[in-house]
């Protein structure tokens, strides 16, 4: 059997960390949006005599439990201690892992979706069992919600799939910008000084937002999350201020990754295309993903 899955890349606009001993109440709160790229997972399930074995790749290359911590960790607990034979999990990224884009999420609820689907289970729990690996291991704590959440999302009570509530901002013809420029460790940010300013700014970010839930004002508090952090400065401020002469909406630094993100519609995609192409700088357009992910039986 050949299984299917797509889960969107989510971007985090702003966010508030909440920590919590027990990984299905830990999460965050915040808004974030979803792209019609992201992270598509092969699930192939051959039954054989030789035991049972799990093995994984990213992009075509195989990787140790080493360096696929939660994609492992999700398929232990999913493919069944009798079963017999070999399940191999493959994850294709639109987007370079570490960018912010949430691979690490994508993985985790495409792997959970698609072993669920082949072994049996439901959407809730295998979301859960995804948004757990990710807690634990360290890859994020708001993505998996955001990803089912679908649109434009609010994460407005923290938490796991069916702990967490989200909301979602109506929209009308925009597309997302992308600027992708390096990695960030989500760890590495989550365990310094700056989580108590983002927590701060998080919140007057949130409130504010549903006070006047619109992706405009989305994009402005973004901003502003961004740059009172201290997230955003130097070169990727400066980049971001060049944007911001040729778009309608300002562009903001994308949680947790070096590069830069806003909404776009009309001639603007051209406009930023152009400037970004004159200064040398890498970017992609996507459609904005309304819908919860996909799973499927893969035909081919």
């Amino acid at each position: 059997m050949l299984v299917r899955a797509f889960v969107p890349a989510h971007i985090t606009a702003f966010f508030i960390p909440v920590f919590h001993g027990e990984p299905l109440k830990a999460g965050s709160l915040g808004a974030g949006i979803n792209l019609s790229k992201g992270t598509t997972v092969f699930a192939s399930i051959e039954t054989g005599t030789l035991g049972r074995h799990i093995h994984a790749a990213f992009n075509g290359e195989p990787v140790k439990r080493e360096g696929a911590e939660i994609t492992y960790y999700v398929a232990e607990k999913l493919v069944p201690q009798d079963f017999i034979g070999e399940v191999e999990i493959w994850q294709y990224f639109d987007f370079p892992n570490g960018y912010g884009f949430g691979n690490s999420a994508g993985g985790a609820l495409g792997t959970a979706l698609a072993l669920s689907y082949a072994f049996g289970g439901t959407w809730l729990k295998a979301a859960q069992l995804a948004h757990e690996a990710e807690v634990k291991y360290r890859g994020g704590l708001g993505d998996v919600i955001g990803q089912l959440a679908g649109g434009i999302e609010m994460r407005i009570k923290p938490g796991a799939p069916g702990v967490g509530v989200t909301d979602n901002l109506f929209f009308e013809d925009y597309k997302v910008l992308v600027v992708p420029l390096g990695r960030l460790s989500t760890k590495e940010v989550l365990d310094s000084d700056v989580v108590s300013a983002i927590e701060v700014e998080g919140r007057n970010a949130l409130d504010a937002l549903l006070g006047d839930p619109r992706p405009e004002r989305m994009m402005v508090l973004a901003r502003d999350f961004a740059e009172k952090t201290g997230l955003l400065s130097g070169e990727l401020l400066e980049m971001a201020r060049e944007l911001d002469k040729v778009l309608e909406n300002p562009s903001s630094m994308i949680m947790l990754g070096k590069g830069l993100f806003t909404i776009v519609r009309g001639d603007e995609v051209e406009k930023a295309k152009d400037l970004l192409a004159d200064i040398g700088l890498p970017y992609d357009v996507a459609e904005i993903h309304q819908e919860k992910p996909k799973v499927g039986r893969w035909v081919g």
